[in-house]
């Protein structure tokens, strides 16, 4: 691959994406609605997380839960790659109630980056079988023991107030809707100077960039069904296509177009 492209494989087990990017782009503050797990190839990384400020290098394994916000910044000049893999939250809960012999249940990743670690070391064989894409028994072996090792079962997150969950919920609910910080005072019984403060400080993101997040979010999952760009835009309420792709690409580092086209 060369510098500076991204590329989606398609894999053996639907609800994971692999991504592979050799890059010196910087990515915004941003969530993802699924979980990432991903191994630093080359080059290095820092970035700030819902769990801690993360620097990662060659080998290291780096995580993201859904809904954290990060961002991430080459460290030098020469930009990093990785490989990537997004996992549906279900999937996840599936696989550590496969583990733990129990019902589907939650968890986070506790732990941002880990050094050199033996869970690395086990993600690329996984990368590799899951986007050969021969047969599924391979993958989803793998993919069991990978979350196996990785089980830390830490469920410590951000506290969010019931009175920004009311605020959350409206944005949630309908995130192409053109809700006015007046709206979200109402639900959340604060001022919109107080909304916005409190809101920032529980998720990491104001109402603005949250919501463009929850837009960006029901596009990608309409583009990936195969909706043309044009519609996904309207229905995923941005204002036009080029203001949904410049969104797109500050969120995941590809177009909506080549995201499309790794779906096809």
């Amino acid at each position: 691959m060369k510098p500076g492209q991204f590329r989606m494989r398609k894999c053996a087990i639907e609800g994971v994406e692999a991504v592979e990017a050799d890059t010196a782009h910087s990515f915004g503050r941003h969530t993802h609605d699924q979980y990432g797990i991903g191994v630093i190839i080359r080059g290095a990384q820092k970035s700030a997380s819902g769990r801690g400020p993360v620097e990662a290098g060659p080998g290291d394994m780096i995580t993201v839960n859904p809904g954290e916000v990060h961002d991430g910044h080459p460290i030098g000049d020469q930009g990093r790659s990785w490989r990537m893999l997004y996992v549906d939250p279900g999937l996840i809960e599936q696989a550590v109630s496969d583990i733990g012999g129990g019902g589907p249940e939650e968890f986070m990743f506790s732990r941002p980056v880990m050094s050199r670690s033996h869970a690395a070391q086990r993600l690329l064989p996984v990368y590799a079988a899951m986007t050969q894409m021969h047969e599924t028994l391979e993958p989803e072996t793998g993919f069991l023991q990978l979350v196996a090792s990785l089980m830390a079962r830490q469920r410590a997150s951000r506290f969010v107030p019931p009175s920004i969950r009311q605020a959350k919920a409206l944005l949630d609910d309908d995130p192409a809707a053109a809700t006015t910080l007046a709206d979200l005072a109402a639900a959340s019984g604060l001022s919109r100077f107080q909304v916005v403060r409190a809101f920032s400080e529980a998720t990491g993101m104001t109402p603005h960039a949250y919501l463009i997040q929850r837009r960006v979010k029901v596009v990608r999952r309409m583009i990936a069904r195969g909706t043309p760009l044009a519609d996904a835009a309207f229905a995923g309420g941005f204002a036009d296509q080029s203001h949904m792709t410049r969104a797109f690409v500050r969120a995941y580092g590809i177009t909506p177009g080549a995201y499309a086209l790794a779906h096809s």
